[in-house]
């Protein structure tokens, strides 16, 4: 079970970003559905209307960590403007985008790692890995996202 919750996360992320890697804003929009998803589950779980398991815990932090591994990518010169919520900062600030970025990814990282091969053990021990994630994410997108 844990291998299929997985592989589903995986697979779904992979499938939609292939789709349409040939434009970097839907690239971008796939993954932050993705994320988007990782998050409804892992809010789900906390506020317990999910209930919690270490396989759904790891894959949404597998997703969460294959987002950060690749996004920064898909935002290239010239793909700030069209169907995007990419805020201008991305390009004038891309320092601080980057540093955005690498902190979403440390906390990714260091996620994956505390959840180990199973998953984390309990609720208690998801949260404290999860939030840091979330908390990156709120703060990347009151600078990098045009509401």
């Amino acid at each position: 079970m844990r291998r299929l919750v997985l592989t589903a996360a995986l697979a779904a992320f992979s499938f939609t970003a292939a789709h349409a890697a040939d434009d970097p804003i839907k690239v971008r929009k796939s993954i932050m559905q993705s994320v988007g998803g990782a998050a409804g589950l892992a809010g789900g779980m906390m506020k317990g209307s999910v209930p919690y398991s270490p396989a759904a815990g790891k894959a949404a932090i597998a997703t969460f960590n294959a987002a950060a591994m690749s996004f920064g990518s898909f935002f290239p010169e010239g793909s700030d403007s069209g169907d995007t919520t990419a805020a201008p900062a991305i390009w004038s600030d891309a320092d601080g985008f980057k540093e955005s970025l690498a902190k979403f990814a440390s906390a990714t990282t260091a996620a994956a790692a505390a959840s180990g091969r199973e998953g984390p053990a309990d609720l208690d021990a998801f949260k404290e890995a999860v939030m840091p994630i979330l908390s990156n994410c709120k703060s990347c997108h009151q600078t990098f996202r045009v509401k």
